[in-house]
């Protein structure tokens, strides 16, 4: 078996998510942990995936956070998967991804579902990249520079 590379310590925040969140396995499991599964069993049937790729997909984002264990909510000798709030965050690049695939897939007629608002029924707005003053911005109006570096505290505080 090959082992893959580790972007754990990479300084890109892109590569360090991915570290996390995995492949697209993970991805197609925190879908589900969104839409309400959290058992092993309506995972491996709802994915179709083989028994021993899906635990160590499970393993690996209780390891990072995304899903935690629980006891079975039916008070069943089963454990649940659960998600975190760092889980739940994963919500916005879930809609990105989906609305990516939505505008740019070959036969977007064959995408079955549409994501609409469920207080209202009506279609999600496409997620945009706004400045802090709510200008809209293209990746031609963003830049990287260096994080600052964080203040030190006075020497006389540190007495």
């Amino acid at each position: 078996m090959v082992k893959r590379t580790s972007f754990e310590g990479d300084s890109c925040p892109i590569a360090r998510s991915l570290e996390a969140l995995g492949d697209w396995w993970s991805l197609l499991i925190i879908r589900e942990a969104l839409f309400g599964l959290r058992r092993f069993g309506e995972f491996q049937n709802k994915l179709g995936m083989a028994k021993n790729i899906l635990a160590a997909r499970l393993r690996s984002l209780v390891d990072h956070g995304i899903l935690a264990t629980a006891p079975a909510s039916d008070g069943s000798a089963y454990q649940e998967y659960v998600l975190t709030p760092k889980g739940r965050g994963t919500f916005p690049i879930l809609v990105a991804l989906r609305q990516w695939s939505e505008e740019f897939d070959d036969h977007p007629e064959e995408i079955a579902t549409i994501l609409v608002d469920r207080a209202r029924g009506r279609p999600v707005k496409k997620l945009e990249m706004r400045a802090e003053d709510g200008r809209l911005l293209s990746p031609a109006d963003t830049t990287l520079k260096p994080r600052p570096a964080p203040r030190r505290r006075s020497s006389a505080l540190n007495r």
